[in-house]
């Protein structure tokens, strides 16, 4: 699995690509050559770049719900009616798709993450916003990790 970190401040032309960041590219290696598939973050008003192996994986997981229950086949569509194919250019820029940019009320500058397995984008003042809010970070880090095991062997 690739872990990816980092916080890069890129720029969106006015054709609605930015340049993915150098750091980024190279955590990927040959992942990033072989593309992406982005979609709207379920919780936040931000997109997620899934690398093509990533989203194989989610995706093969999605295709075992039973459509014939509502719940899952409403899900399924909502979550990847808006996940969208994207490969860079020769010069390394990624297009965001209208629909998506529109949804994550991107402008011009934005903040690029690497978070774990997958990528953010973000429009950069919604996280300032994001970064901005009154979350008691030490009270959510117990609620998230405080019944897990890092004193565990052969964790890899």
């Amino acid at each position: 699995m690739t872990s990816l970190i980092g916080e890069y401040d890129c720029k969106v032309d006015a054709k609605g690509r930015f340049m993915f960041p150098i750091d980024l590219k190279k955590q990927l290696n040959e992942g990033f050559e072989k593309g992406f598939v982005m979609n709207r973050n379920l919780h936040q008003k931000c997109l997620v770049l899934y690398p093509i192996h990533e989203w194989d994986k989610l995706n093969k997981k999605l295709s075992k719900l039973n459509r014939l229950i509502k719940a899952n086949d409403v899900f399924v569509r909502r979550f990847t009616g808006g996940a969208t194919a994207c490969e860079p250019d020769s010069t390394g820029r990624l297009l965001i798709p209208k629909a998506l940019s529109e949804y994550a009320d991107m402008k011009s500058d934005i903040k690029v993450l690497g978070s774990n397995n997958v990528i953010e984008i973000w429009d950069k003042k919604l996280y300032d916003e994001f970064l901005n809010q009154d979350i008691n970070i030490e009270k959510l880090a117990e609620d998230v990790l405080g019944n897990l095991d890092f004193n565990g062997v052969g964790d890899e």
